[in-house]
């Protein structure tokens, strides 16, 4: 009964899946100089733990595309690079040519190189998470929100760019085959307010996907293991659920792997068909 009083589940797996201003090693700590947590304003400036994470991410993925750009370069004039450079290169080209414009379709290259980064740095928001001590920032709404504006802004202004003030608006006032004079002004005017709400809509559910999903793996993976702890008074029996318990971590765990690609496959593939719907909006 001692060990089950002693350890607060709840408290534990929001400790490993919030934000912080420490990031924790075994039973070292590592306290980040000017973090704040003083919601809302301090914390959107000041360093935390996901922000570190996040700067991780972000070299990791500048790194790797960097180190497989240089391997590239030096590889013979009609030999396929091989080893890391070749893993990357065929990752980079199925997300440009299977993501990127194959759902973006014709000027899709553009977009390429946004589609690519959003990619990997989610790939590695996400599998970072996953590390012994680690943190994914792809977990905290304002990293996927950030992510989803970002999008957003990019469909609205490329959108503008391409149809021209006049197509634009007629994405917001839509004008329907077979309707003319007061009646197309009116269902224009009514039909509005749905356009728009669908253009939030679009970054809304691509912030809350990512950040739910993620989240939620972590949750499951934090709970089972609160099952050890809670019983553990159990004597022999604690063995057994202990046992069953790890298996079943381990489970969720390689299950998480494949969420954490599928989780970046899905928000650059949903950025590519939000792009291509307004670059053709006719």
């Amino acid at each position: 009964m001692m060990l089950q009083e002693a350890v607060n589940v709840g408290e534990m797996v929001l400790h490993h899946t919030a934000d912080a201003c420490s990031i924790d090693v075994y039973k070292w700590a590592w306290h980040i100089p000017g973090c704040h947590l003083n919601y809302p304003i301090d914390a959107t400036l000041a360093p935390t733990k996901h922000v570190v994470f996040l700067f991780i991410a972000a070299t990791l993925v500048f790194l790797t595309l960097w180190t497989a750009a240089r391997s590239i370069a030096k590889t013979k004039t009609g030999h396929a690079p091989k080893g890391f450079a070749g893993a990357v290169e065929g990752l980079v080209l199925w997300v440009r040519n299977d993501i990127a414009i194959a759902n973006i379709g014709h000027g899709g290259a553009r977009f390429a190189p946004l589609i690519i980064t959003l990619f990997f740095f989610i790939l590695y928001g996400n599998l970072l998470g996953l590390l012994p001590h680690g943190s994914s920032p792809t977990g905290n709404l304002a990293v996927t929100a950030a992510l989803a504006i970002l999008v957003f802004l990019v469909i609205e202004i490329a959108g503008f760019i391409k149809l021209g003030p006049k197509g634009y608006l007629a994405t917001i006032f839509p004008h329907f085959p077979g309707l003319h004079g007061p009646g197309a002004v009116a269902m224009a005017i009514f039909m509005s307010p749905i356009e728009v709400l669908g253009k939030l809509v679009k970054p809304f559910a691509l912030a809350v996907r990512l950040f739910g999903n993620m989240t939620a793996g972590h949750f499951v993976i934090l709970s089972l293991f609160g099952i050890v702890f809670l019983f553990g008074h159990l004597g022999v029996w604690s063995w057994g659920i202990g046992i069953g318990t790890a298996l079943l971590v381990v489970g969720i765990m390689g299950l998480e792997l494949i969420v954490a690609l599928l989780q970046a496959y899905v928000f650059a593939l949903l950025s590519s068909v939000f792009i291509g719907l307004m670059q053709h909006e006719h």
